[in-house]
């Protein structure tokens, strides 16, 4: 199907040419020069359908390979009693990745490029390096999952992992756009496999109601195990990744403000994709283990397969096989993506799905790459894959209330995002969001640096200080003050403004207690994350 319509009106900041044109979706075009209206439900459908794809993957791919361990851990070890994270977690994932889309539509530049413009260098390398390191060790864990699912089904791991990598390579190196996003978009109809999983294992429905809508901790569990494991599903839910990967993606779909509303749509289905996954994980595992000796004894995502087949069926656990290596796919593809898209806006090179490999060396050149190296590491004999799984959880976990902090910042530079800025209910939420966030970090850090010390006295200590301290900040700042009304937002049309280019915007303009926020962030990132990471060599060289 194919619809007319006009994009840009005005010359805005995008960095390749590629970016702009006819969107090209999986299941439709849209013209670049059709500026007509939307009416009519048939038309309004086939635009949804050709928008359809940013939202989704970013969603789907977040139920990775890590995720499949974590949602199984929390089911296996504590049953259905952390369901409800899920609930509490979907405003959050809207609201990230509405701010995200938004930056991407209305600016047509990259995460990263962004906050090296408006923040300055320190910050600008801090955010690719961190996403450098993060990104490469969780592509790591998406090939782990791969070798786990073929293991279990028996098949070759080495010729399996080969093949995978060489799939995820190719369906991103054809210079075809709408390709790579039939291919990822099929891999998210893959992650349905888990529905019928649920439907044999048959758990209990009252109880899921019950974990679903009450708020509670296991029972007898101990509080820092618990806590550690809800950091796990926090951060294994929100990953840095994401907001990288759908800003770029949007950009490189080449949509506009003008489908906002269509876009939104899209991410509400892939936050509808990605609860009903890691709820249906949870619950299933639960029920697959409940009253059983491997209940509270959780292994790896091989042993949840082998419970399930051994408690539900062979079918049951082949079924769960497939779905761990169709989400490792996926993740594999995304979190590569979102670091080849990162260093193709940071320096400037031709980074786009719509160009060939000859047209876009370095962009092609760092996607394969990590896939390359992620997978020759997972058939490297003695590697240490548990360590680096645990190193993904942890510095994604020190690291996370970074990103939040210059997406808020980013969502609240009227020369960035002109009427597109946040409101003030949007902020708030999003102020709360990273104060838990930066928390949870805390906690974290502590656990891995003193993890005999870190009990149920010093993790409330921090809960309770930790947030007495943050509302004492924000009335001391007058963050929670009624901001004033600015005129300007009245005479901007909204669907076509686009940032200007880079070169025209003047200096970020920062509160002192932004300011303030900022170094005391840097502080701890630097500190939290050097010691972390201290931490984890000193384990890797005494293994």
């Amino acid at each position: 199907m194919t619809i007319h319509v006009s994009n840009d009106t005005v010359q805005s900041a995008v960095l390749d040419e590629a970016h702009v044109g006819h969107i090209q979706g999986a299941f439709g075009t849209i013209l670049r020069h059709d500026t007509g209206p939307r009416r009519g439900w048939r038309r309004q459908l086939s635009t949804l359908l050709a928008i359809l794809g940013p939202g989704l993957i970013v969603m789907v791919g977040d139920n990775d390979a890590g995720a499949f361990g974590t949602y199984t851990q929390a089911g296996q070890n504590y049953g259905v009693s952390l369901l409800w994270t899920l609930l509490f977690l979907v405003p959050v994932l809207y609201v990230n990745q509405e701010m995200v889309l938004r930056l991407g539509a209305v600016t047509g530049v990259g995460h990263a490029r962004l906050i090296f413009e408006r923040f300055g260098k320190f910050w600008g390398a801090f955010s690719v390096i961190d996403l450098f390191i993060l990104n490469g060790l969780t592509i790591v864990t998406e090939f782990i999952g791969i070798a786990l699912g073929l293991g279990y089904l028996g098949l070759p791991r080495e010729l399996g992992v080969v093949l995978a990598a060489v799939a995820v390579m190719g369906a991103a190196a054809t210079g075809d756009f709408r390709r790579f996003e039939r291919f990822a978009l099929a891999l998210v109809a893959g992650s349905l496999v888990l529905v019928p999983v649920f439907i044999m294992v048959h758990p209990p429905f009252g109880e899921i109601a019950r974990g679903m809508f009450t708020p509670q901790f296991p029972a007898g569990g101990k509080l820092s195990d618990v806590m550690l494991l809800v950091i796990a599903i926090v951060g294994t839910t929100i990953a840095p990744w994401q907001l990288f990967f759908q800003q770029s993606y949007v950009i490189d779909k080449r949509i506009t403000p003008r489908f906002m509303r269509y876009e939104r749509i899209d991410l509400w289905l892939g936050i509808v994709l990605v609860v009903i996954g890691a709820a249906a994980m949870m619950a299933f595992a639960a029920g697959a283990f409940a009253g059983r000796p491997e209940f509270g004894n959780f292994t790896d995502a091989a042993g949840v397969a082998a419970g399930l087949e051994a408690h539900a069926g062979r079918v049951a656990g082949v079924l769960f096989a497939i779905g761990l290596i169709d989400a490792s796919l996926i993740g594999a593809a995304a979190v590569s993506l979102a670091t080849a898209y990162a260093i193709g806006d940071v320096f400037s090179l031709r980074h786009s799905l719509h160009r060939k490999v000859k047209d876009a060396k370095g962009f092609y050149a760092v996607y394969c790459a990590l896939i390359v190296v992620a997978a020759g590491l997972v058939l490297t004999p003695n590697a240490p894959l548990g360590l680096l799984t645990n190193a993904v959880q942890t510095l994604a976990g020190v690291l996370l209330p970074s990103a939040t902090v210059f997406l808020l910042l980013l969502c609240n530079d009227r020369q960035v995002v002109g009427p597109w800025a946040n409101s003030r209910a949007v902020n708030l939420f999003t102020g709360a969001v990273i104060v838990v966030l930066l928390l949870l970090s805390v906690i974290l850090t502590a656990s891995v640096l003193f993890p005999d010390e870190t009990n149920e006295t010093v993790i409330l200590a921090i809960l309770g200080g930790g947030s007495a301290l943050a509302l004492i900040a924000a009335l001391a700042s007058g963050v929670l003050k009624r901001p004033a009304v600015t005129e300007d937002a009245k005479v901007w049309n909204r669907e076509m403004w686009r940032m200007p280019k880079l070169s025209e915007l003047g200096p970020a303009q920062m509160s002192r207690a932004s300011k303030i926020w900022m170094i005391a962030l840097r502080f701890y990132l630097v500190l939290a994350g050097g010691l972390v990471l201290v931490r984890i060599v000193m384990l890797a060289t005494a293994g």
